[in-house]
């Protein structure tokens, strides 16, 4: 492989590497607005049968690295995997999304290592398949939720946002939150490193609950786990890449997520300005990010300003481009491959 491909310039970030073009990839690039993506989704019948399903799951991995050439690939799958790999059901239901079984006593969880590897192996054989597919010029990145993540699904049973329930649950039992957290960073991490052997090149961490806490909440539900699993995979694979994405944290909880949990990269959600984290983060940490779906979805010249903004402000900044969250149902594919070919026709930008 030589360093002008594709696959060269997205790794050689993890070196703390300005690479120009930036490489590209975008939280649930395989979705709901790709119409080979609702073809899948009809021959399965459901979403949970395609992420634990290894051939559709892998299909649908590799739909929109066919439509786009994004210089990534990551593996279609759900950060619910770790509850259901733990004994506690997990549906989706259309129109509402996933609803959790209510949190049994912790003693019921299945804490059997070997037991969580054969339920999740469907979607280690996913991810084989992936890199084994990918033209050698691509990454392949693997993901979990975070452990607050997960424990706020677990104890709400669904998606909410402030997460009171499980806020709640946290301050009246801390002793049994904390346990709770325990269980989730071993079983994260497991979950990671399982996906390295499989062949990811980069794994992401989803903390999608991390806006709103208190500073100590933030860092005792947030950072301390994060850290934890960082460290728990880096046993294994000790140069493990990783990125960590804690959703709608503050400016400050941003700097001591990148100083205190060990992760290489942090992705930056829509509403922290990139401007910002390239010169408070960037020296630190790869950024990844931010552009707004809701942008991608417009398109024009709303679309190109902020691709440009988002470009000008990471120049000489270790810097994979994304959006600051994932992409939405309405948004036409002809926005994203605009998008690839506006940050790749931007090379003549110093990085």
């Amino acid at each position: 492989m030589t360093e002008g491909e594709p696959k060269a310039r997205f790794l050689s970030v993890f070196d703390k590497k300005a690479v120009n073009p930036a490489p590209v990839w975008l939280m649930r690039q395989a979705g709901r607005y790709l119409p080979e993506y609702q073809a899948t989704r009809k021959k399965a019948g459901s979403f949970w049968t395609m992420c634990m399903t290894p051939d559709l799951a892998e299909e649908v991995t590799l739909q929109p690295i066919r439509r786009f050439d994004l210089d990534a690939a990551i593996l279609f799958s759900d950060i619910l995997v770790i509850p259901h790999a733990l004994g506690q059901g997990v549906r989706f239901e259309d129109g509402i999304g996933p609803v959790v079984d209510p949190l049994p006593p912790l003693a019921e969880l299945d804490l059997n290592e070997d037991h969580w590897a054969e339920k999740l192996d469907p979607v280690y054989e996913a991810l084989a398949r992936v890199r084994g597919a990918l033209a050698c010029d691509k990454a392949m990145i693997g993901f979990a939720g975070a452990p607050w993540t997960l424990a706020a699904y677990m104890i709400e049973g669904h998606g909410t946002k402030d997460q009171a329930s499980a806020r709640l649950f946290a301050y009246r039992n801390p002793v049994l939150f904390s346990s709770l957290l325990d269980i989730l960073c071993h079983a994260v991490a497991q979950h990671l490193i399982a996906q390295l052997k499989a062949g990811a090149d980069v794994v992401q961490i989803f903390d999608s609950w991390a806006g709103g806490l208190p500073e100590r909440s933030f860092a005792e539900w947030v950072i301390a786990p994060t850290r934890h699993v960082v460290t728990e995979v880096r046993a294994a694979f000790p140069k493990a890449r990783i990125i960590g994405f804690p959703r709608q944290a503050t400016q400050v909880g941003l700097e001591r997520y990148v100083a205190q949990t060990g992760v290489d990269g942090v992705s930056i959600d829509t509403g922290t300005s990139m401007e910002w984290a390239a010169s408070a983060l960037g020296k630190a940490a790869i950024l990844q990010g931010n552009l707004d779906p809701m942008a991608l979805v417009t398109g024009g010249a709303v679309l190109d300003r902020a691709v440009d903004d988002i470009l000008h402000a990471t120049v000489n900044t270790p810097f994979i481009f994304n959006l600051g969250h994932g992409v939405v149902p309405q948004t036409p594919p002809e926005h994203v491959a605009h998008v690839v070919s506006r940050i790749r026709a931007a090379e003549g930008i110093a990085h």
